[in-house]
């Protein structure tokens, strides 16, 4: 799928941007499940937390515009 659109650009960064802080967050989270460190647990929770809105909001924003058929 091309990217036409500053609309469409800020799209693919949302989820590019989420992806990598859902992966970042599992990474930080399993340190500080490993080293019994709960800050570093804490850290990547949020860290997926904000991946998966990233995700999530991607998700509806392409959901709102409807079939492009």
């Amino acid at each position: 799928m091309a990217v036409q659109t500053d609309e469409g650009s800020i799209l693919l960064v949302k989820k590019l941007g989420g992806l990598l802080l859902v992966v970042l967050g599992f990474i930080v989270m399993a340190a500080g499940i490993s080293t019994d460190s709960t800050g570093f647990v804490v850290l990547g929770t949020l860290v997926l937390v904000a991946g998966a809105i990233l995700l999530a909001l991607k998700i509806i924003r392409r959901n709102e515009a409807g079939p492009t058929r």
